[in-house]
């Protein structure tokens, strides 16, 4: 490089210096910024009471951070519709209505659920059933009947926010639950029954 190139430019290591200098900076700012937004989590050690709204009625349950909802449901409030099939949620056998939207109880910690309304497939029965589970004994939609309860309830949460649902929507709607004996053919038949408005 010439004299005068080296007294007219700034050098590349000067250059790559600065603004690796000026990222930093930036980073250190957005990092900053990110943390002022993000809320103070509250560290929870045992054993802790609290209340759940299940299927309309308060219910005082005692849980610890771990305590998914499948497990105050089942052992502590005695609905043991939703069914412990898998840990992980995939066979959708523990579904169950949290806000209206349906969710697997048995990957959803009871802590998460405080102040938001629980409906499980007790809730569709009594004295005057919903369309869905009558749906279901008019087409035999179930063998053993383990995952039913968590289809019941997964086709009611579809077919509140899809009225109107087609049968390839409701297929695909239902692709989070797994029958093991293999009644699909029944149970899309029973949803497509109650979007028709069958009883």
């Amino acid at each position: 490089m010439t004299e005068s190139k080296r007294k007219s430019g700034v050098s590349r290591r000067s250059f790559l210096k600065g603004s690796g200098a000026v990222a930093a900076a930036g980073a250190w700012q957005n990092q900053q910024a990110m943390a002022a937004e993000v809320p103070t989590a509250t560290l929870v050690q045992g054993s802790t009471d609290m209340t759940l709204k299940v299927n309309g009625k308060n219910h005082k349950v005692a849980v610890e951070p771990r305590t998914t909802l499948l497990e105050v449901l089942r052992y502590q409030l005695d609905l043991t519709g939703a069914k412990p099939v898998s840990s992980d949620g995939s066979s959708g056998a523990s579904t169950v209505m949290i806000d209206g939207k349906p969710k697997t109880a048995s990957t959803t910690l009871a802590l998460a659920c405080k102040g938001k309304a629980i409906e499980t497939v007790e809730s569709l029965g009594g004295d005057n059933p919903d369309a869905v589970p009558l749906a279901f004994t008019e087409y035999d939609a179930s063998q053993c009947g383990f995952c039913t309860p968590g289809f019941v309830v997964a086709v009611r949460a579809f077919v509140n926010k899809n009225p109107k649902a087609t049968e390839a929507e409701i297929r695909q709607g239902l692709n989070g639950n797994i029958c093991r004996c293999g009644t699909y053919s029944q149970i899309i038949e029973a949803a497509v029954s109650v979007v028709k408005g069958g009883k």
